[in-house]
């Protein structure tokens, strides 16, 4: 480890405290938000599912503490009534299955675990749209709920486990409609100046680009702060798995966008472009996430360009350690204060979030030796 990221064996010793004292209360449930100091938790098949138990398999893997194991397992093996109950799944298999079962199977090759990822793998690409070349987003929530034609930024973060599931099985399948998703990212959700749009409405029959919607974003022309993240990220692991250049452009052209526009402190607002009058919250989530896409870059470009990308990302993981974290404290769960999940919607703002911790952490474990990602 070198001399500038020496705190981090401090940082992940507070944090595996923490989270053992955590895992006695919150057991193999799904927390998503902190509330009032105690994480909420969600049914099996909330999007967040992966979160919690991906960030006991990190400290599992640094600590080989078997009661985080345990939990983990646990919380995988509630994630198969997702699946027989096949109406709550959505684009966000991806997220759920890589952090739970294919971490299971690349730390304990568990033969479950690796079934268990292709199935997801399976219905993750059923989503695909053939003549808009995208996953579909979110199911309708109530009649009349037309969002057939929409995909979001997100996705690209369950790009990973197509890929992995094309190298497990020899099948290319997987990994076509992947690339194919890709494309239609990069060509429809990336903006000249870096920022990204959250959803993209295509219509579903034709293929054809109808309008980009706000989503979690403040408008359909602002620019919100986890997206670019997830585009950070989701863009530099679509270059590790495809080699293809326009990938690692696309990442660095977002993630100049997003450095340019971080305040004093390396930790973002939840929005870069918002109005007067509107509070401008900090989402210490999208700093996580954008950290680990920061260091994802970091590992692709040449060496003397690398050390930008993971500098920034030292700061951003050190600030939210430094002015963010909440060791000590036995009334929060959380571990990274001041995330913001949904702002249009009033949910969640100014609290701690289960997926701010997973990536914070995981940011902590890459800094301090060069791992496999689940990813």
């Amino acid at each position: 480890m070198t001399n500038d990221v020496q705190w981090v064996a401090e940082a992940l010793q507070k944090v595996y405290g923490k989270v053992g004292r955590t895992n006695m209360k919150i057991g193999a449930n799904f927390p998503h938000a902190s509330v009032n100091g105690s994480y909420q938790l969600e049914e099996p098949h909330w999007w967040t599912a992966g979160f919690w138990p991906g960030l006991l398999w990190l400290l599992y893997r640094e600590t080989k503490d078997e009661s985080l194991k345990e939990t983990a397992k646990q919380c995988e093996k509630q994630l198969d009534s997702v699946i027989t109950d096949y109406y709550k799944l959505d684009h966000d298999i991806g997220f759920m299955w890589t952090l739970t079962s294919v971490a299971n199977y690349k730390l304990t090759k568990d033969e479950d675990s690796k079934r268990r990822a292709l199935l997801a793998a399976n219905l993750l690409a059923a989503r695909f749209n053939c003549k808009g070349n995208y996953i579909r987003a979110w199911n309708s929530r109530y009649k009349g709920d037309e969002n057939t034609g929409w995909a979001i930024i997100d996705c690209l973060m369950n790009l990973p486990l197509l890929f992995w599931a094309t190298k497990e099985t020899g099948d290319p399948r997987f990994s076509h409609v992947a690339k194919k998703h890709g494309e239609t990212a990069l060509n429809h959700f990336i903006r000249k100046d870096g920022s990204v749009h959250h959803i993209v409405q295509f219509n579903p029959e034709t293929g054809e680009k109808e309008k980009a919607l706000g989503g979690q974003g403040f408008s359909s022309d602002s620019a919100w702060s986890r997206g670019a993240s997830w585009a950070i990220y989701g863009l530099a692991l679509l270059y590790r798995d495809t080699g293809e250049s326009q990938y690692l452009q696309a990442a660095k052209g977002v993630a100049h966008f997003f450095i340019a526009h971080l305040p004093d402190d390396f930790v973002p607002y939840w929005d870069f472009r918002l109005p007067q009058g509107i509070t401008n919250y900090r989402d210490s989530s999208a700093g996580a996430i954008a950290a680990c896409g920061l260091l994802a870059i970091s590992q692709a470009v040449e060496r003397t360009e690398a050390n930008m990308y993971k500098r920034t990302a030292i700061k951003m993981l050190r600030s939210l350690y430094d002015h963010y974290g909440d060791w000590e404290n036995d009334g929060q769960d959380g571990l990274i204060l001041h995330g913001t999940s949904h702002y249009p919607e009033g949910k969640n703002i100014d609290v701690p979030l289960i997926y701010g911790d997973y990536f914070f952490v995981e940011g902590l474990t890459s800094l301090k030796a060069e791992y496999e990602l689940f990813w």
